[in-house]
């Protein structure tokens, strides 16, 4: 079975990291944007929502926790994977609070962050159709239809 690439944005200051991650995941056939602080990913966002974000918690400037909250204001349906070498318990309680997919401790390996990455994109295009069919009985019922 053919699986459409992901489209995916790594928000993470390491810039070897992302340089090598994008890389890896370009190579396998994935759509990859960088952003190297959270402000440059919410850019990013704002001109085209990827299916899944993978964020760094601690970056200079805005933190991971508080781009969180702002993806998740501005682009609901967007899944983000938390991705630190410097976690705790307590950050990783308060992402999936926020509404992360999940929250992964660097280092991970690749094969494993792919699968989570595509987990949540699975989350996302279910999101998506459950809004599609509530629409479409939406205008059943208004149209008398239903």
């Amino acid at each position: 079975m053919i699986q459409a690439p992901l489209i995916v944005l790594i928000v993470d200051d390491e810039k070897d990291f992302v340089e090598m991650l994008s890389q890896r995941m370009q190579d396998d056939g994935h759509v990859v944007r960088v952003a190297y602080n959270a402000d440059e990913g919410l850019e990013s966002l704002a001109e085209q929502e990827p299916d899944v974000v993978v964020l760094d918690i601690r970056m200079p400037g805005m933190d991971g926790i508080a781009a969180l909250r702002k993806i998740r204001a501005r682009h609901p349906l967007v899944e983000v994977v938390l991705l630190t070498g410097h976690g705790s318990a307590e950050t990783a309680v308060e992402g999936l609070k926020l509404g992360a997919y999940d929250y992964l401790q660097k280092p991970t390996k690749y094969e494993a962050l792919l699968e989570t990455l595509k987990a949540a994109r699975a989350r996302k295009a279910d999101q998506e159709e459950r809004i599609r069919k509530a629409e479409a009985r939406s205008l059943l019922r208004r149209s008398g239809d239903l």
